[in-house]
């Protein structure tokens, strides 16, 4: 049995003490809501932190609801089974509320968090392994060692990017709320990864990330299509989400395709610009999906070999863009 490493557990009551809790004990300490990712990699090993703190008596953090504007506001703190099920986010944001259901199962859903799913930390086949296991060949530079594993001379950790949900709130553009020790910021969701295994992340450590903010959209059909082995629990091979505006002659005002389990970071397609004034026909959604999986080169970190997945990229990206032509929930 894999037992949890000794650390230290705070539960503080507001974000305002959370934060401060999270400055004078950065960057040694992390935070935790539902714990369904954390606490398997500290029984492995992946992450020591000295100090966990509770977010499950923060206030404030699980909200949903509308601003003056009509964006949609989610607390970090909303666990994915109440994401999928507000009424607010299956009318408006229907994409999401059927990707939420793509993730592990439903127990899972009922203690993870949509902010957890947004920080999700990065994945390999090597590092997701017991500490035992991975000590027997010498470990890797995200736990004990120095080197990657998978590849030997790579000067940075290459473990990918394994969230569902981030490729769909990018394509939407979705940005979210950071609170540190020098105020809060509005980031676009797109600029808080880094493609990089290990500090994948572009926040400081003090701050915590309280809400996630949906833009209100008019017009938008989106689409997430997820590989996997089995139908239920396993992490995504590939994600690909597409987000594409119509006007009324059928025409794309505007589209973006993300791809997630690729890289280190979810990967926005620049090659989605090219439907922009042509109408979603059957060449042309064929031919930008064969320019993106020309240009997309899947990690050899995953699940299915990583020329297979390169393969499925462009039957995904095929996929969900003919879905948004035959009429995908709008948003």
């Amino acid at each position: 049995m894999m037992r949890l490493p000794a650390f230290h557990f705070l539960a503080p009551k507001t974000i305002d003490e959370t934060v401060r809790l999270l400055a004078d004990s950065a960057p040694s300490a992390t935070v935790v809501a539902g714990g369904t990712d954390l606490y398997p990699n500290m029984k492995r090993r992946q992450t020591t932190p000295k100090t966990v703190i509770g977010l499950q008596d923060v206030g404030g953090l699980a909200a949903i609801r509308e601003d003056a504007a009509g964006n949609l506001l989610i607390g970090a703190g909303s666990t994915l089974t109440d994401v999928q099920s507000h009424p607010l986010v299956q009318k408006r944001y229907p994409s999401l509320a059927a990707a939420v259901l793509t993730i592990s199962t439903p127990l899972l859903r009922n203690m993870g968090t949509i902010g957890g799913n947004i920080c999700l930390d990065t994945r390999c086949h090597f590092l997701n392994q017991s500490h035992f296991w991975r000590q027997a060949l010498g470990s890797c530079m995200k736990a004990e060692g120095d080197i990657c594993r998978v590849a030997l001379s790579s000067p940075r950790c290459l473990a990918i990017t394994s969230a569902d949900l981030p490729p769909l709130l990018i394509a939407l553009g979705a940005q979210i709320r950071l609170i540190g020790p020098h105020g809060e910021r509005l980031v676009n969701l797109a600029e808080l990864y880094r493609d990089d295994g290990i500090h994948y992340l572009a926040k400081d450590p003090a701050e915590l990330l309280t809400e996630l903010i949906l833009p209100k959209l008019e017009g938008v059909r989106a689409s997430y299509l997820k590989l996997r082995r089995r139908g239920t629990f396993d992490f995504p091979a590939l994600g690909v989400a597409v987000a594409v505006r119509l006007n009324g002659n059928g025409e794309c005002e505007q589209a973006h395709i993300v791809l997630g389990a690729v890289t280190s970071s979810p990967l926005e397609m620049l090659e989605a610009q090219t439907l922009v004034g042509q109408r979603l026909e059957r060449d042309v959604i064929q031919g930008v999906a064969e320019e993106i999986q020309r240009h997309a080169r899947p990690l050899h970190l995953s699940d299915f070999d990583h020329r297979y997945r390169k393969r499925m990229v462009g039957l995904y990206v095929t996929r969900a863009l003919t879905q948004v032509a035959e009429g995908a929930p709008v948003v």
